[in-house]
């Protein structure tokens, strides 16, 4: 069990669209995102509408997550990029639009995460992480635009951009979050500290924590089957969470039905934080799900789905965007990843402008 064989850079470079043209980088090896300029400092995003930001940290044990290599799960803020520098631009065919000519985006590269923090998952340690994130998206917020975090764990890839987006916001906050589990036990797995908000834990932290969230503002869509816990999913029931799973999707809802439910996010709230575990797509997609190892459940979402939805919470606005558990390895599954931001922002480029889908 493993993930693809993705090309090195050199390869890269020899067969992709990307080859064509000419982009800025953040790193090496590293592309900008859609090959627009690069941010250096917080000055840099004055006048920005999306602030790409990286996030490479995994919760490795034993140098693997959910029994996949960690080394295959942490590069996907770059190779995300990568395959984006195949775009030369923002013209989206399906709306007649370009996105850049409404909409400008920056890179804020990676945010300052060591690598050996991956080999000292200390809660000290994880922490310092969790904050180099949140500074990077706090610059983002006050400079007017939505921090879109590249992630791959938590609380680095989920509850830190939670936590910004909460601490910038005059009022209550909303959440749309898609994911195969629900993420909320009430305690992190791989350290047993109260203040990690990790993997199976940082929805319960993100509500335990953060006074101007509330479970009657998420929306939580795509788990399904048998891993949970019934009496923590019917207390957010309790607590006002729209739950729409996979079954309900495909049976009664359909993704109109879907999109008619995004709303409740916004009913009442200030802000809307919308989060995707791209675990949800797990086999539906353009890779299989055997790629995402212990995580990979039946009747996942597909990426159409992911994509409309995230096209749908741009035409809503929000304030911060994040993704993590994109399934490592696939030059596809990355491009998915590209497609969920431009569509994301396509929707805010035709609420700028008054344009309908």
């Amino acid at each position: 069990m493993g993930a693809f064989d993705y090309p090195d850079w050199e390869t890269f470079m020899k067969t992709s669209f990307a080859a064509r043209g000419e982009f800025p980088l953040v790193a090496p090896e590293t592309p900008s995102f859609m090959r627009q300029p690069v941010a250096k400092t917080a000055a840099d995003l004055e006048g920005a509408d999306v602030v790409i930001i990286g996030a490479p940290y995994v919760a490795a044990e034993d140098g693997k997550y959910a029994g996949v290599p960690m080394e295959d799960w942490i590069e996907a803020p770059k190779r995300v990029r990568q395959q984006s520098a195949r775009y030369p631009g923002g013209y989206i065919q399906d709306f007649d639009l370009d996105l850049f000519e409404h909409i400008r985006m920056v890179d804020y590269g990676d945010a300052d995460i060591p690598r050996e923090i991956m080999f000292n998952q200390t809660p000290e340690n994880i922490l310092k992480a969790q904050a180099a994130v949140e500074a990077k998206c706090n610059d983002a917020i006050k400079a007017g635009a939505v921090p879109v975090v590249i992630g791959q764990n938590s609380p680095c890839g989920s509850f830190a951009i939670a936590k910004a987006c909460a601490e910038n916001t005059d009022g209550m906050v909303g959440c749309v979050s898609l994911d195969t589990h629900w993420d909320a036990g009430h305690l992190d797995y791989l350290t047993g500290d109260p203040r990690i908000a990790g993997a199976a834990s940082w929805k319960h932290k993100m509500y335990e924590f953060l006074d101007n969230m509330h479970p009657r503002n998420l929306v939580e869509i795509g788990e399904r089957g048998m891993l949970e816990n019934k009496d923590i999913i019917r207390r957010y029931l309790r607590e006002g969470s729209r739950f729409i799973s996979s079954w309900e999707l495909r049976t009664s809802l359909g993704i109109e039905g879907v999109v008619g439910e995004l709303d409740r996010a916004w009913d009442g709230t200030k802000g809307v934080y919308a989060h995707f575990d791209m675990d949800v797509m797990g086999g539906a997609g353009p890779a299989p799900g055997d790629i995402l190892g212990e995580l990979v459940e039946p009747i996942a979402m597909t990426d159409y789905e992911c994509i409309r939805i995230a096209h749908e919470i741009g035409r809503r606005g929000l304030t911060g965007f994040s993704f993590i558990c994109i399934p490592p390895g696939s030059a596809a599954v990355y491009r998915v990843i590209v497609y969920i931001i431009v569509y994301m922002a396509a929707g805010l480029a035709m609420r700028k402008i008054g344009k309908g889908a």
